[in-house]
């Protein structure tokens, strides 16, 4: 066995994904090269991933603080207070690289990932959400990885208990090489009883607990998260984690149950880098040094060296820094739960990460090398070359559709439209008895159990408004977040995100990358929704080819009063329909434009943000004052489409409208054009002139489109179809692309 004490070489460091001039930095300030262990604890923690070493210096221009923020960005999830002595922790996290190598365990591996940071926190998790792209349907290995990962996040959250309540799917031949698996986790806290993983107290024991330690995930986060992709992912199924969502369900219990018990000072889950990170993170948040012995980490397979044990990502683990003395209590509970639980090392005070294994020191490195004085570099950014004209698009170029009813089934038949059921319907979304509003609306609403309020939780990018203008773009992913969660009746607290971008050292991906970091933070300040935890996930491209900039965004509201919840679809005829906000004249970055015309082309639509906050004021105010039948935000497919799903959404029968539509605009873009800032509701007759009072308050456009009525949708002139019609695309268009007899192979 080579324990690998022995000095490398650059051309292992460049092996390992470091550059030369680290390596050179590396050595001087050590004094000397580092041995091969060595060598791996700094590839990992100073990888992309680890390190966020290309986005650090960015991710400080978002707005992390609020009135309810109990803890922001720095931690294993973010934690916002809801008032009754109680908080939600929740974070989103990516795991695309490994999801495109092997999709089943990839996604699965990601839900149980995401579970373990939001109950280290000390909260119970009650929902899951994912956002999910793959490529066209077009492409060989869509229906597999979609299958796979769909089935792996199924899996793995309805094994453990935790339901999966929301999310989105979107298609995209940009994706065809590079999938994104984006995965969400809140769960529920005391205010106090929230732990986090700063270590403290010299000569306090680092426990080690969960899962036995094998060689899978080795290098996940260096090589395979932190590095561009090239054609043969097949070889790179070794680096992906397995997961065991059983053996997570008691971990899970037993961290929850020794969170009752004065026996815990940090709690780290081992996430990318595994071992490795946790002690690192834990020993560097607190300003002090950790000391390991290898010989007592529990291992499921023979001859593991130092290098494995340390890099090794398997799943369901997690590192306890615990009060001195308080060694058997844990051990107790770990035992109780059928779950390893060994004393592995202790606090120092000394700043250094150390690891010995049969009596040799094996790793001797200053913490702080490894976290605060990583790389942090301010890559060149510039705009792609083709940005202007991309920008342009020629309204006059732009034939009318012959049939606009026909268009709009077009639509409803997109896989970025169509309905998600095929997917959903896959996943748990009732267990826990917390979901009120599940899959299918424009956002999940739980209740929080032992009081009146709901939780509200949406999740939502538009990527190709990002490829776009990656500014205006990620504008609208938050105001897009936030009215989805105003739609069902909460006000939105606060946001986590999970930003997929290319290769960081080309000057045009980093320039989508600022970009769009720039907008986020403008929608955030206007909305007052601190971002208190995420990702960032470089690197997702193969063979030089980049995703579509693509910023996700999860944003989590709070109902005071369950009893608001509201739902998009028409709930009686003879309620009025009315339109909030004012449409516009556009039609660039559109679904229809790209459906019926072909095109990625023209300035995504505009985001006045004073305008969306008065609009979802009116939203919010209407619910309150129990005047809103239903809500519904007008976003891919424009107003028509919209129309569409309030009336097919809902439970049979399904309900239809009668709408009149006048404008000064051309009509295509007047039914399909994405202006921004609008939403639909339903109120009745009655209630429509104190409608117009709170509108007229805020100065918001609002306009009666019509009212609910028959089975049928006619926009009067130019739409008249029947809802079973509208349905039968919507809810089949998915389950008939998946069951195409053309079925590829991995």
């Amino acid at each position: 066995m080579r324990i690998g004490t022995e000095p490398v070489s650059k051309a292992e460091a460049l092996d390992h994904g470091l550059s030369a001039e680290e390596f050179a930095r590396i050595c001087e300030t050590l004094g000397r090269a580092p041995n091969l262990v060595e060598l791996g604890v700094l590839s990992v923690m100073w990888s992309e991933h680890c390190s966020y070493k290309s986005s650090r210096r960015h991710l400080k221009q978002l707005p992390t603080s609020g009135p309810r923020v109990l803890q922001g960005p720095g931690e294993n999830a973010g934690v916002i207070d809801i008032g009754d002595g109680l908080a939600v922790a929740f974070k989103m996290e990516s795991h695309n690289h490994p999801s495109f190598v092997e999709p089943y365990q990839g996604a699965a591996t990601g839900v149980g990932g995401i579970l373990r940071d939001v109950f280290t926190m000390g909260a119970r998790p009650i929902a899951n959400l994912n956002s999910l792209r793959f490529g066209s349907f077009d492409h060989p290995r869509t229906r597999y990885l979609v299958n796979g990962v769909v089935a792996g996040i199924g899996g793995y959250g309805n094994c453990i208990g935790v339901p999966t309540v929301g999310g989105e799917v979107y298609f995209d031949a940009g994706y065809n090489e590079n999938i994104l698996v984006n995965a969400f986790t809140l769960g529920i806290v005391r205010n106090d009883r929230i732990f986090r993983a700063k270590a403290t107290g010299v000569g306090n024991p680092v426990i080690y607990v969960g899962s036995k330690t094998g060689r899978d995930g080795i290098h996940g986060a260096s090589l395979l998260a932190s590095a561009e992709f090239s054609g043969e992912a097949e070889e790179k199924r070794p680096t992906v984690q397995v997961g065991d969502p059983f053996t997570e369900k008691l971990l899970l219990e037993a961290c929850l149950e020794l969170m009752e018990l004065d026996a815990i000072v940090a709690i780290q889950d081992m996430g990318a880098a595994g071992l490795t990170s946790s002690s690192v993170e834990m020993a560097g948040r607190g300003g002090l040094g950790i000391l390991l012995d290898l010989d007592q980490i529990p291992v499921r397979e023979m001859s593991m060296t130092p290098y494995d044990m340390l890099l090794s990502e398997s799943q369901e683990r997690m590192l306890i820094v615990a009060r001195a003395g308080a060694e058997e209590i844990v051990q107790g509970v770990f035992r109780k739960w059928d779950l390893d639980a060994a004393v592995v090392g202790s606090v120092t005070e000394d700043g250094l990460f150390r690891a010995t294994f049969h009596k040799q020191e094996v790793v001797c490195l200053p913490v702080g090398l490894l976290t605060d004085d990583a790389p942090a570099y301010d890559r060149p950014a510039n705009p792609p070359d083709d940005f202007d004209t991309l920008q342009v698009l020629r309204l006059d170029r732009i034939p009318p559709p012959g049939d606009y009813s026909q268009t709009l089934l077009r639509l409803l038949d997109s896989p970025n439209i169509a309905s998600k059921a095929w997917v959903y319907r896959q996943y748990d979304s009732l267990v826990r008895s917390n979901t009120i509003v599940g899959p299918g609306s424009d956002a999940a609403v739980l209740r929080v159990k032992g009081t009146h309020k709901g939780i509200a939780l949406s999740v939502d990018c538009n990527s190709r408004y990002c490829l776009l203008d990656p500014y205006v773009g990620a504008m609208i992913a938050v105001v897009e977040g936030a009215r989805n969660v105003v739609c069902s009746g909460g006000v939105p607290l606060g946001v986590t995100d999970c930003l997929n971008f290319g290769n960081p050292e080309k000057p045009a991906v980093m320039w989508q990358f600022t970009e769009a970091i720039r907008g986020i933070r403008d929608a955030c300040v206007a909305l007052n929704t601190p971002v208190v935890s995420g990702n960032v996930s470089f690197y997702n491209e193969t063979d030089g080819r980049a995703i579509p900039p693509t910023p996700s965004i999860a944003m989590v509201g709070l109902l005071d009063q369950l009893e608001h919840h509201t739902t998009q679809w028409f709930k009686a005829e003879g309620d009025q329909i009315v339109l909030l906000g004012r449409t516009r004249e556009e039609l660039g970055g559109t679904e229809y434009l790209a459906i019926e015309h072909g095109q990625v082309q023209g300035a995504p639509p505009w985001i006045d943000l004073r305008v969306e906050k008065q609009v979802q004021q009116v939203c919010l105010q209407a619910i309150r004052e129990g005047l809103v039948r239903s809500a519904h935000d007008v976003s891919e497919g424009g107003l028509a489409v919209c129309l569409a799903e309030c009336c097919i959404t809902g439970p049979d029968p399904h309900l239809g409208a009668a709408i009149e539509l006048e404008g000064a605009i051309r009509p295509d873009a007047l039914l399909f054009g994405e202006s921004q800032s609008r939403i639909v509701l339903s109120v009745r007759k009655r209630q429509l002139g104190r409608l117009r009072e709170i509108a007229s308050a805020e100065d918001v456009t609002l306009t009666v489109l019509g009212e609910v009525r028959g089975r049928r949708l006619v926009i009067s002139p130019l739409i008249d179809v029947d809802c079973e019609e509208l349905a039968r695309v919507y809810y089949n268009a998915l389950p008939r692309r998946m069951a195409a007899d053309a079925q590829p192979s991995s």
